[in-house]
């Protein structure tokens, strides 16, 4: 099995220009992009946003970026390549960076805009980007280990930052379209703990009745709470399956199922196929 280095995996550029660098692409598969200094307009797939120093971005392989610079600007960015989803990488905290990243990138859109709503979290996340400069430049002994816990952290950060935008505590929410944009966002942030994603629970943090919660979800998805969650998971070993050497039994209790028979059964119900007939047949393509 292929082992890759810290390196391969998280990639930290740093660019500096009065007009941007046509050749950046946005190849990787995730990315933070953070205003070190400088204003102008961020282009994202269409949507078009000031920027200004300090903003911290998100983009995936699937976003592609423009900056309009109107004054000096200096981007640092933090690339994570696909090895992120290799079960050959080896650091204590890849399962977590890719937990966080998965949560990041299925919310129900990805945010276009300044990530951070909390002040007080962008000072920390600002000061875990200086630390993680320094660490990729010194790369002092145990550089690895403080790097990968800060990344962590950082995604934590953005994780709490973002579901913030899509959540109410402890008020009602009123029936809107936001409201299940809350329940999904829920859902995909949650889709670990098979305990916070039955319905009594969605019931009771929505301030809804457990019929009222099902046939609402229903109306608004055209699948069954229990239905999407499924669906949801299928994507997420559907990704496994195809990027990482993680074996079913692995990737079924990442997920929550109770064994390997059962991702197995579940998995054949949507494909047609087994987890390992998937596999082998993604890896002849």
């Amino acid at each position: 099995m292929n082992r890759y280095t810290l390196q391969e995996v998280l990639v930290v550029n740093q660019y500096s220009f009065d007009q941007w660098d046509t050749s950046l692409t946005d190849q990787n598969y995730f990315q933070i992009i953070f205003v070190n200094s400088g204003k102008g307009y961020r282009n994202s797939n269409g949507i078009r946003l000031p920027y200004q120093a300090n903003n911290i971005f998100l983009s995936s392989s699937k976003h592609k970026n423009k900056f309009e610079v109107e004054e000096h600007s200096k981007f640092t960015y933090f690339r994570f390549t696909e090895l992120v989803l290799s079960g050959g990488v080896n650091l204590p905290e890849r399962k977590s960076w890719l937990k966080r990243i998965e949560q990041l990138l299925h919310q129900p859109s990805i945010v276009p805009g300044d990530v951070i709503s909390f002040e007080d979290d962008r000072e920390i996340v600002w000061d875990l980007h200086n630390l993680v400069i320094e660490e990729f430049k010194s790369e002092k002994v145990y550089y690895q280990e403080i790097i990968a816990n800060a990344i962590s952290t950082i995604l934590s950060i953005m994780v709490r930052n973002i579901s913030s935008k899509h959540t109410t505590i402890k008020k009602e929410v009123p029936y809107t379209n936001n409201k299940i944009d809350q329940i999904l966002s829920h859902i995909r942030q949650h889709v670990y703990d098979n305990n916070k994603t039955k319905i009594s629970f969605l019931a009771e943090k929505f301030t809804m009745s457990q019929s009222s919660i099902s046939t609402y979800f229903k109306r608004k998805t055209g699948d069954s709470i229990h239905q999407y969650v499924t669906k949801y998971k299928m994507k997420l070993v559907e990704q496994r399956l195809q990027h990482t050497d993680l074996t079913i039994a692995e990737i079924a209790y990442q997920l929550g199922f109770t064994d390997e028979s059962h991702l197995t059964k579940t998995f054949k119900k949507h494909f047609t196929v087994s987890p390992k007939q998937y596999r082998n047949s993604y890896s002849e393509t």
